[in-house]
């Protein structure tokens, strides 16, 4: 606390400021999935009154045999895209917490980065690698082996899982090290005293302690997996492979008829209610979890496994494997991509052909744009993101509103429900309801106002656990000595917070730089963003242009990453 507080007069304005910014993001999430709702009983042209609701939507969608197909892709996808992230990702996690495994922090710095790169990225170098036409590995087999066919098939629901699967292992290795972190091991080594060997061990006492809080990180992962948009898109669009996300997005924006939007508010309603499922079940595993708390408080100290010098060997050479089919080979095919006029398995003639014309010919004007947009959206989106999450934390933590834990549950919803939803419900709401008043489509300001909503949930998780830390006598002992809202919050909670806040801020930046999902519904050619440039000039057909775009994207995020590592290893926040 600042040995002095300055002292102020008159009526305290921070609750009713917090209280202001609260209700309009509670409003503007809550009115964001109420016109999605809407929408879905509505017949005939939007915006235009007609004075009656219909199930025709909802009779469309039920009736249709390719929703079915969809729901049922999505969740084998999803599935897939859950298991490879647990296979891969538990093991790195118990081999970063619970052994003496050294390089460690080069390892979080390896799995931080898988966070980070784009899924488009990887997808499109999968594609160069296992496509059944093009695919480097596909080529070179049938032409060594005289094959008829390819031998491997990205394109299928098992691949998009297992290449979504890789983009989400660093999430796994994240959550599921958390569990590790927090579990004694006195069991373990009273079990290990008493002769039992590690795989025992593991079986009888490791895995049944983790499993809720693997549980819930396995049913975190599928929810991401459920809506996930960029390597779908990537890899089943040109071949008619359809996701909910991939699926969403073509009724609202189709290639030859009418968007069909009543249609698509109701396979969007009747998700929303599963995504709702999912969530309960999330906050019921978390729950669950406290049942199975080992760690007692009392000389609790974490005895790293001795691995010795094969074992290490045989961990770095797992993890070596894994960050090079997840980043290194993806990342290399993208760059082979970029300096060829067409993509073709490596030969001296193609060593011939290798040139820099793509990045001659780049579309300037366009990266431009794309680039300004995103720049100015990884200021503003972050910076939004943390004073709402800061205002909901606060309201809910600290004042005495009746009914405040509500406005936790509606800061929680843009994580329970699938980003491409608030996608298709700002894009509706900003065409059809403030347009005339607030004309912010094809503007900066949309994408601002759907990413902010889709952060929020992140952002009030982490500002939730800060402000739990901090005891209310020190917000308290301000107000005795005359402190009013504001200066309690610039001069104790921010400065307390600051760590916390700053790893959200770097995040939320991060993540606004390489978003695609949110972008590509609400994006028109005033408001491009560099994610959506690269989806059009992919879609377009010229993947050596967009190999060439991704590649400078890319360079550009190894800055980036330089300096979230600079600022954060300076605040402490190297850590998982």
């Amino acid at each position: 606390m600042p040995a002095e507080v300055r002292r102020t007069s008159g009526r305290d304005a921070f609750p009713a400021f917090v209280l202001g910014a609260v209700l309009i993001a509670s409003i503007a999430i809550l009115a964001t999935l109420a016109i999605v709702l809407w929408t879905s009983f509505l017949d005939g042209p939007l915006g235009v009154v007609i004075g009656r609701f219909t199930l025709k939507n909802y009779a469309s969608v039920l009736n249709d045999s390719q929703t079915y197909d969809v729901i049922r892709d999505t969740l084998a996808f999803a599935a897939m895209a859950t298991a490879v992230p647990l296979i891969l990702g538990i093991p790195i996690a118990w081999l970063y917490e619970r052994t003496d495994l050294p390089g460690k922090s080069l390892l979080f710095f390896a799995m931080t980065i898988g966070i980070i790169v784009p899924g488009f990225a990887v997808a499109m170098g999968w594609l160069f690698l296992l496509d059944p036409r093009i695919g480097i590995l596909n080529t070179f087999l049938q032409e060594s082996f005289g094959l008829a066919d390819a031998p491997f098939n990205i394109v299928s629901l098992v691949g998009m899982g297992w290449v979504q699967g890789l983009s989400l292992t660093p999430v796994a290795f994240i959550m599921t090290a958390a569990v590790f972190r927090a579990m004694d091991p006195a069991l373990e080594e009273a079990a290990q005293m008493a002769g039992a060997r590690p795989g025992r061990i593991f079986a009888a006492i490791t895995a049944p302690l983790a499993w809720p809080g693997i549980l819930a990180a396995s049913i975190y992962i599928f929810t991401i997996g459920f809506a996930a948009f960029d390597v779908p898109a990537i890899i089943g669009w040109s071949n008619r492979l359809f996701t909910f996300a991939t699926f969403l997005f073509l009724l609202v924006n189709p290639q030859s008829v009418l968007p069909r939007y009543g249609v698509a508010a109701a396979l969007s309603t009747v998700v929303l209610f599963l995504a709702v499922l999912l969530s309960w079940w999330y906050a019921r595993m978390q729950q669950r979890a406290r049942k199975y708390a080992v760690v007692t408080g009392k000389a609790y100290r974490p005895r790293a496994v001795a691995l010795g010098r094969v074992k290490t060997l045989l961990s770095w050479g797992f993890i070596a494997i894994y960050l090079a089919v997840s980043l290194l080979v993806p990342i290399a095919l993208l760059v082979w991509s970029s300096i060829l006029p067409y993509f073709q398995l490596p030969s001296v003639q193609a060593f011939r052909s290798v040139s820099l014309d793509h990045y001659y010919r780049l579309p300037w004007q366009l990266m431009a744009t794309g680039f300004w947009n995103t720049g100015a959206l990884m200021l503003l989106t972050p910076t939004v993101t943390v004073i709402l999450s800061l205002c909901f934390s606060w309201l809910v933590l600290r004042s005495r509103v009746p009914g405040r834990p509500v406005f936790d549950f509606i800061a929680f919803l843009p994580h329970a429900v699938p980003s491409i939803i608030f996608g298709v419900g700002a894009f509706l709401f900003a065409i059809y309801v403030i347009q005339a008043v607030l004309p912010i489509y094809g503007t900066i300001w949309i994408l601002l106002f759907v990413f902010v909503i889709a952060r929020v949930s992140f952002g009030t998780r982490m500002t939730n656990s800060g402000l739990i830390q901090i005891h209310p006598d020190i917000e308290e002992a301000a107000q005795v000595a005359g402190a009013r809202g504001f200066g309690i919050a610039r001069q104790i909670l921010v400065p307390m917070l600051r760590p916390t806040l700053v790893y959200v801020w770097l995040w939320t930046a991060l993540l606004t730089f390489r978003e695609l999902t949110l972008a590509v519904i609400v994006s028109t050619p005033k408001n491009l963003t560099l994610p959506v440039v690269i989806w059009s000039q992919w879609s377009g057909g010229d993947i050596g242009m967009a190999s060439s775009i991704v590649v400078v994207m890319l360079l550009v995020m190894s800055v980036l990453i330089a300096l979230y590592w600079l600022v954060a290893g300076r605040r402490g926040l190297l850590s998982a």
